[in-house]
């Protein structure tokens, strides 16, 4: 979707996109986490924060992300009504998706969760960015170091990085799932942008 067409787009139609994208980016969080193959990089630091406190990974995934929202106060990012909902909603989302999934046994099932996880992430990216309502706290984290004259791509694999390795350190699950969801989540979420532009 183009900038002009989100500018023109009904408030209804960009918010449906916004909750949409919300709800589907929680149920893939949760597919990830219940597939116990390895977790994207923040929900490793979400899961060992879990693992050490006893809290829910939906829980962490909030808290965090008003904490990082913290950090946009020096870098002057301005956050958006996709800002709040992000960090009030995803954790519920995600938490639910963990509660009623159940945790599969068999291996062939376990990789249809992480790709149907990956693929769901992906095109609830595009929706959301689709909205063009704020970004997410830590998509404005990275954004905001790079407007301190980091690349994007240096800011965002610094923060990754960091938060893998501290997750990793708490406890948290990381494996072959970690290393597909780096590799594949880029180009899905763009072939799905082309896709939303082209209908």
């Amino acid at each position: 979707m183009t900038e002009l067409s989100i500018r023109t787009a009904s408030l209804p139609a960009r918010l449906i996109r916004l909750y949409s994208g919300l709800a589907l980016y929680g149920a893939g969080i949760g597919l990830q986490v219940e597939s116990t193959l390895g977790n994207d990089p923040w929900d490793v630091f979400h899961q060992g924060l879990a693992v050490r406190t006893g809290w829910t990974i939906g829980t962490w995934i909030i808290v965090v992300g008003a904490l990082v929202m913290v950090f946009w106060i020096p870098l002057r990012q301005k956050p958006g009504v996709g800002t709040i909902s992000n960090v009030l909603l995803l954790g519920l989302f995600a938490d639910a998706t963990i509660w009623l999934a159940p945790t599969p046994g068999d291996l062939a099932l376990r990789w249809l969760f992480l790709v149907a996880a990956i693929v769901s992430v992906a095109f609830a990216t595009a929706l959301y960015i689709g909205a063009g309502m704020g970004p997410g706290p830590r998509d404005g984290l990275m954004t905001g170091l790079a407007r301190l004259g980091l690349s994007i791509r240096l800011a965002r694999t610094l923060i990754e990085v960091t938060v893998l390795i501290a997750g990793w350190l708490l406890g948290g699950t990381v494996g072959i799932g970690t290393l597909a969801f780096a590799a594949a989540i880029g180009p899905l979420t763009q072939l799905f942008m082309r896709l939303q532009r082209v209908a």
